[in-house]
C-alpha cells in the first residue's frame, strides 16, 4: 500500500473579483481627468449674414473650418485690430492654409480625403479682397469645394 494517497476532485479556488469594481472606476476617473475637450472658439468678432435658402452640411467630419473677421477686444492688443484669419484656435496668414488643409485629410480616412469642404465663416464687414486672397490660397491648395456660412434670416438689402 502506498503511503501518500493522492486528493482527487480538489480543485484550485475561485479568483476573486471583488477588486474589479474599484479597478473599473479609477480607469475611469483617470480617463476622465486626462482627456482634453477640444473647443473651437471664435476668437474673431463675427456677424454672419442672413439667408432664407440654406442647406446644411450632412457630413461634418470633413468639414475645414476658417473664420475671417477683426479680433475680439482681448486679442487686439496682440494682434492688432486688422482683419485676421482664424482657423482651429490659431490665427493665421493666407500662406498657412495650405498646411492646415494637408493636416486635415492626414487625419481622414482614403475614402473622405477628397470630400473635404472648405467652410468660410465671415464677417458681413470684411473686405471682398481678403476673402478672395483665402479662396486663391484654397484654390492652389486643390480645395475647390467650399461653404460660405450664414444663419437662417430675411435677406436686408445689400451690401456695402
Amino acid at each position: 500500500m502506498s503511503k501518500f494517497k493522492k486528493k482527487r476532485g480538489n480543485t484550485s479556488p475561485a479568483i476573486s473579483t471583488a477588486s474589479l469594481p474599484d479597478i473599473v472606476f479609477m480607469l475611469l476617473f483617470f480617463f476622465m481627468v486626462v482627456t482634453v475637450i477640444k473647443n473651437d472658439e471664435s476668437k474673431l468678432n463675427i456677424t454672419i449674414p442672413k439667408a432664407d435658402q440654406l442647406i446644411k452640411l450632412e457630413d461634418q467630419s470633413v468639414v475645414f473650418t476658417m473664420r475671417i473677421g477683426k479680433p475680439l477686444a482681448q486679442y487686439q492688443e496682440q494682434y492688432g485690430s486688422a482683419t485676421q484669419l482664424q482657423i482651429n484656435d490659431k490665427f493665421v496668414t493666407t500662406d498657412d492654409i495650405q498646411f492646415y488643409l494637408e493636416e486635415k485629410k492626414v487625419k481622414l480616412p482614403e475614402e473622405k480625403r477628397n470630400k473635404i469642404v472648405g467652410s468660410l465663416h465671415i464677417d458681413n464687414k470684411v473686405k471682398m479682397g481678403f476673402v478672395q486672397d483665402v479662396k486663391t490660397e484654397l484654390r492652389k491648395a486643390g480645395q475647390l469645394v467650399i461653404n460660405y456660412a450664414a444663419t437662417q434670416g430675411a435677406v436686408t438689402g445689400g451690401g456695402k
